[in-house]
């Protein structure tokens, strides 16, 4: 197993375990002084693409991105999320994620979904590829976002696929937007860690979509804490480049050959 992989399982119910997504190797720079786990995330999709779901981001836009990252980080568990539609079957997933192994050096894959997807994960890391699962709302599939966990039938069934991941051989899931009590129920109930994203404390971890936390994506939503306001950054510096070119002060003598 990868030293990163096993030192992380370790840190289950002993230290909370960071992470957060990135696109490009500047950011994963920045972030591997103080992440755990760097995703690169299918939200790039929205975040920088502007489509409408994720379902929309391929392959090549991720193993892009994947490999500009990978030249960003030097101690962090880097994991890049499969993209809708390339892992349909298990000869579909192991296919793909060779592909995204080799392209970006990445540590591990991360799929999302539960039971029915058991054989696919089973297969890949068959075949010594790492993969962290995902549950819980599931962006690349479900039609509204809401959070999950209010019904019977929703806990059933997530607590149920945690446990199926888990048995099919996967270092850590992922847990987005599932209500407080069972994000600490199916972290209790399972060995690896969880790491949630709008599913409270009660998870081994967190994670944030980097752009979300920074308030450069000028989004609203009740699991993200903005960190800081860099819009506000931008705009002042951006504000006093114009000015100054308008009004010669830049570029000087010491910016000039």
């Amino acid at each position: 197993m990868n030293k990163k992989i096993s030192n992380l399982i370790k840190k289950k119910n002993k230290s909370k375990i960071v992470s957060l997504t990135a696109y490009s190797k500047n950011m994963a720079t920045i972030l591997d002084d103080f992440c755990d786990i760097i995703l690169v995330g299918d939200s790039l999709g929205s975040v920088l693409y502007n489509y409408k779901s994720t379902r929309e981001v391929n392959l090549d836009v991720m193993i892009e991105h994947s490999k500009s990252v990978r030249m960003g980080i030097k101690k962090s568990l880097m994991v890049v999320d499969m993209p809708h539609n390339t892992y349909r079957n298990s000869k579909e997933a192991l296919r793909s994620a060779k592909i995204i192994i080799l392209k970006t050096k990445c540590d591990a894959v991360k799929l999302e979904g539960g039971k029915e997807i058991y054989q696919i994960v089973k297969t890949l890391i068959k075949n010594k590829i790492p993969v962290m699962g995902h549950v819980g709302l599931l962006p690349q599939s479900d039609k509204s976002f809401k959070f999950k966990g209010k019904k019977i039938s929703e806990r059933i069934k997530i607590l149920n696929d945690a446990k199926s991941l888990e048995s099919a051989g996967v270092f850590s899931i992922v847990l987005e937007c599932v209500e407080t009590s069972l994000a600490k129920i199916v972290t209790k109930k399972i060995n690896v860690p969880t790491i949630g994203i709008g599913s409270s404390n009660n998870c081994d971890g967190q994670i944030l979509v980097m752009d979300d936390l920074i308030g450069l994506n000028p989004i609203n939503v009740r699991f993200v804490k903005k960190y800081t306001n860099i819009r506000k950054e931008i705009k002042k510096a951006v504000s006093n480049y114009s000015k100054d070119v308008k009004s010669k002060k830049f570029p000087l003598r010491k910016h000039s050959y």
